[in-house]
């Protein structure tokens, strides 16, 4: 595996430095305590990064949900990101999507019992979670997309990296894609390379880990995704599910909403002979017109043929009433699970949450403010 470019647009790096001047000032200002921090007492582990767009976010969410689920009662705080609504919103299983959001209500229809909650104000939302008259009482909050949320001081922070764009090679706004400078990931006690290859070997490491030359304090971590069978998104009009080997010879036509598609490509061109794509803005909410726009692309397929989307664009065209049937009947999501390169890896970075949360709660004795 080579390494990856990183494409930069350098006519733009005057904007850029007057973005970071903004951005360094503001981080400034929370340094030196001006602009203030909420502490809590119990546990905030916060999953982020230092780019626009997907890092694998929300899949790394659910795995942490399913080390701690077990043990402590888990709730997640998420911004609702591209939500047609304002305020806090609780999220339910039969939450309308547009109202709180993809993400979230995947992570709810996933993990009924997690409580899920969206507000733009990350200190509203806690609050909410916190109150004794809701009743909600969580041992742990996540707090996803929360890295340059300040206003919380997480307890723990877990800073997500896309291994297919290096982030020691990027760039700030509008020239790259970071958020913030580089060297802001220290404020990041554990740093998760993602979406990494089978392809890649010992010098890719290498590069990742010289590159980003992480404190001792800090963990670094390589994940992958692994893809199970795909599953209907309309189970009434199609009950099969397909593994992966098995569509072979089948006309694929891949339809998604995500910032990154590359990873999702790599992995369904090696599985047919017959992959087509149709690609959306990220979160995308799908109107009538990218409806006949699929209907066109997939009609012109011969025949066996099926569509293949991502879990949270699943969760948004379910919740379409002008989609025909046959689109029903031939719409199947991918699930996506963590997995780290090592199983070792896998081991301790559960070992890293599971008594990160023990601890915090044992020798916690802040009180809210």
């Amino acid at each position: 595996m080579l390494k990856p470019q990183t494409k930069i647009h350098s006519g733009l790096k005057p904007l850029s430095w007057i973005y970071g001047f903004a951005v360094e000032l503001r981080n400034t200002l929370f340094d030196n305590g001006i602009l203030k921090q909420s502490e809590y007492s119990i546990p905030i582990i916060c999953v982020g990064n230092l780019t626009v767009g997907g890092t694998g976010k929300t899949p790394h969410i659910e795995h942490i949900i399913r080390i701690l689920t077990d043990r402590y009662k888990v709730a997640v705080v998420s911004r609702g990101y591209k939500r047609k609504s304002k305020r806090l919103q609780v999220v339910e299983v039969n939450s309308d999507v547009n109202r709180v959001g993809d993400e979230p209500l995947q992570i709810k229809k996933k993990f009924p019992e997690t409580t899920v909650i969206v507000d733009k104000d990350r200190r509203n939302a806690i609050a909410y979670l916190l109150a004794p008259e809701n009743g909600l009482h969580p041992d742990v909050i996540l707090l996803d997309d929360g890295y340059q949320h300040r206003y919380v001081k997480p307890s723990m922070s877990i800073l997500l990296v896309d291994s297919n764009r290096p982030i020691f090679e990027d760039q700030l706004l509008p020239a790259g894609r970071l958020r913030e400078p580089f060297r802001r990931k220290d404020r990041a006690s554990i740093v998760v390379v993602t979406k990494c290859s089978d392809e890649m070997r010992p010098i890719n490491f290498r590069i990742f880990a010289n590159g980003l030359n992480l404190f001792p304090f800090q963990s670094l971590f390589f994940s992958k995704f692994v893809y199970n069978q795909l599953q209907p998104v309309f189970p009434d009009f199609n009950p099969n599910s397909y593994g992966l080997d098995e569509i072979r010879k089948k006309q694929v036509l891949l339809v998604a909403g995500i910032a990154s598609t590359k990873s999702l490509e790599d992995k369904m061109s090696k599985k047919t002979y017959n992959l087509h794509t149709l690609f959306f803005p990220d979160h995308h909410f799908y109107g009538k017109d990218d409806i006949k726009a699929i209907e066109k692309e997939f009609a012109e397929l011969s025949s066996d043929k099926i569509i293949v989307t991502t879990e949270k664009d699943a969760t948004r065209l379910q919740s379409l009433h002008y989609l025909s049937d046959e689109l029903k009947e031939k719409l199947f999501f991918l699930p996506i699970k963590v997995s780290f390169i090592e199983n070792e890896e896998n081991e301790s970075f559960n070992k890293k949450i599971i008594n990160h949360v023990r601890n915090y709660q044992k020798n916690s004795r802040l009180p809210e403010k």
